[in-house]
């Protein structure tokens, strides 16, 4: 009997989308259906349920990479999260794919088999946030940016402060208004010690959790061993020049265009945080990832949506 594979993103058609798009039992997989039904750049994936068998994962796996890539990117989806945060974005060879996915799965989470990145090698990372009190009242945009070497991770789970903010106050989310460029307040560096202590946060990370997770170090190692791997293998961004002001002005504006459309098209109309992030890869190719309603999915570490439940606590 053949094996009913589950459907590739880039492969849905615009039905299967919506349907996709609307089914919130896998927040993420629902996000990435709709940045692509926007025509949005996203990764092509393919969502596996819980219950399906090692066979439909390891040719699910086969049919994903038949592109031409020898390894995949694993990601999970659970609904709302807890503080038991699996953590995801590595990427492993396509043979290892099925070991790799059964504990989740086990656990009843999906799993979300994507085309690789490499995470040592991005140019720019931004953490998009869209606030407002209510409908139609002003709100705000916020770009927060890491340059090269950095990834999504170390904004979101990292605790690694971003090299430059830019904020947006009064937006309207409703009307669209080109942004002239005196009503952005763009700040630098925030790290205490500088980009010194940033690198060697991010380094920290590396060596503990993406680089042990890939079974590349034993996860009793510490920076100087993440550094040397790098260093090691020619990634060499994380010790380059970071041009992160510069990169975000001349990405800003198109940000906050994307993050109008993104706004307009979000299903929850009283939604009062939205965040999505953005990547620049060293193709260079440009990504989103997930578009996030705080109060729908991560609302206890979006700081508007943690106010008012600690207020109304």
């Amino acid at each position: 009997m053949a094996i009913s594979l589950p459907r590739q993103l880039h492969a849905l058609t615009a039905d299967e989308l919506t349907a996709a798009a609307r089914d919130r039992r896998w927040p993420k997989w629902q996000t990435m259906a709709l940045l692509h039904s926007l025509q949005m750049p996203v990764l092509n994936a393919c969502l596996i349920e819980p219950g399906r068998s090692a066979a439909v994962v390891r040719t699910a796996a086969h049919a994903l990479a038949a592109t031409g890539t020898e390894k995949l990117m694993i990601r999970s989806d659970g609904g709302v999260e807890t503080k038991q945060y699996h953590r995801g974005g590595n990427t492993f060879p396509v043979e290892e794919i099925p070991s790799r996915t059964a504990g989740l799965l086990a656990d009843g989470r999906a799993v979300i088999l994507a085309e690789p990145t490499n995470r040592f090698t991005n140019r720019l990372t931004v953490l998009i946030r869209m606030d407002r009190p209510g409908p139609r009242r002003p709100g705000s945009l916020t770009l927060e940016a890491l340059g090269p070497g950095y990834d999504v991770a170390d904004l979101t789970r990292g605790q690694i402060p971003p090299q430059v903010t830019a904020h947006l106050n009064d937006i309207d989310w409703d009307r669209y208004q080109t942004p002239r460029w005196n009503e952005w307040i763009i700040t630098g560096d925030r790290c205490p010690g500088g980009e010194d202590t940033r690198r060697h946060r991010r380094l920290e990370r590396l060596a503990t959790q993406t680089l042990t997770d890939g079974g590349h170090l034993d996860g009793a190692v510490g920076a100087e061993h993440a550094e040397a791997w790098l260093r090691e293998r020619g990634f060499l961004h994380l010790f380059t020049r970071q041009p992160t002001r510069e990169a975000l002005a001349k990405r800003a504006r198109r940000l906050f265009e994307d993050a109008f459309f993104l706004a307009a098209a979000q299903p929850n109309r009283n939604w009062h945080c939205l965040a999505t992030a953005f990547s620049v890869f060293d193709e260079p190719r440009t990504i989103y990832w997930d578009l996030v309603d705080g109060e729908r999915k991560y609302a206890a570490t979006a700081p508007a949506a943690a106010n008012r439940e600690e207020q109304a606590t």
